[in-house]
């Protein structure tokens, strides 16, 4: 298969660009230097030149403090470029699948979010994201929305990323003990993401790594049980206490109502997943 990937200096990206290469895949991997997926001539432009038989736009606006304060940015990207994209695959007739967030939900819900759930966004960011859930389902029916969340793996630089690193330089880390979500390790994702590609069914899929799901703290007392690191390194906060910018759902769990009715197998327990990164 013949696929282009944007935001190719991502976490999420350079795992798909290394999956899909590994099973043969001829990979167009564009960075935001050579692609700028918020101006639609030069998306039309790219994508008709290259004429890829799928897309995974990895591409986005991920900053979600800073979201609050530049908001034309950001949907610049994950509205704007998300609809750019899905229009430019219309034209060569090229499957689209793109991430979208578990912040869509508003984290009232203290079990799993399906497909069933109402989304109710609070910050600018995962407005935008689900703004660019609807523009990419409007512009092209065939758009594949994949919503993920806590996302970590090798390259990245948020917490869950670092965390281990961090720990095992002896420094202590501030985990919060009230908000709960799905890990996902971005090697999981990326596979899941060509599969989808490939499926080439229109629809929103959430794609996490199984699991009961846990709260920060869960998630760095499990880091340290697997690297042996130090657990009293860990200070237990709650999230009001960050006092940060852009609010975020208590509890984002995800689960997926059809996607092993489709044929594809079960996600990796979240548990497993991260004893493999680590």
């Amino acid at each position: 298969m013949k696929i282009l990937i944007t935001g190719a200096n991502g976490m999420v990206a350079r795992s798909a660009v290394s999956y899909c290469r590994s099973i043969g895949d001829e990979v167009i991997a564009l960075t935001r230097a050579d692609l700028d997926i918020s101006g639609p001539e030069s998306v039309r432009t790219v994508i008709e030149r290259t004429a890829p038989s799928a897309v995974i736009n990895c591409a986005a606006y991920t900053n979600v403090d800073g979201a609050e304060t530049d908001e034309e940015a950001c949907y610049k990207a994950n509205a704007n470029g998300v609809e750019n994209l899905a229009l430019a695959c219309k034209s060569v007739d090229a499957a689209f699948v793109t991430i979208s967030t578990d912040y869509v939900f508003d984290g009232l819900n203290p079990g799993f979010y399906t497909q069933r759930d109402t989304p109710n966004p609070q910050g600018i960011y995962a407005k935008s994201k689900l703004e660019g859930e609807i523009r990419a389902k409007y512009a092209y029916a065939r758009s594949v929305i994949v919503r993920s969340g806590w996302i970590y793996g090798d390259g990245g630089t948020n917490f869950l990323s670092v965390m281990h690193t961090l720990l095992g330089e002896g420094k202590s880390i501030k985990a919060i003990s009230d908000s709960f979500g799905t890990p996902t390790f971005a090697g999981d994702l990326a596979k899941r993401l060509r599969e989808l590609a490939e499926l080439d069914l229109p629809g929103t899929f959430h794609v996490v790594n199984s699991g009961p799901g846990t709260s920060y703290l869960g998630f760095a007392e499990k880091v340290c049980e697997i690297g042996g690191f130090d657990p009293v390194l860990l200070e237990t906060v709650s999230k009001d206490d960050l006092k940060r910018p852009a609010p975020r759902p208590e509890s984002s769990k995800m689960a997926c109502l059809f996607s092993e009715r489709l044929g594809l197998a079960k996600m990796p327990d979240w548990e497993d997943a991260l004893k493999e990164y680590i």
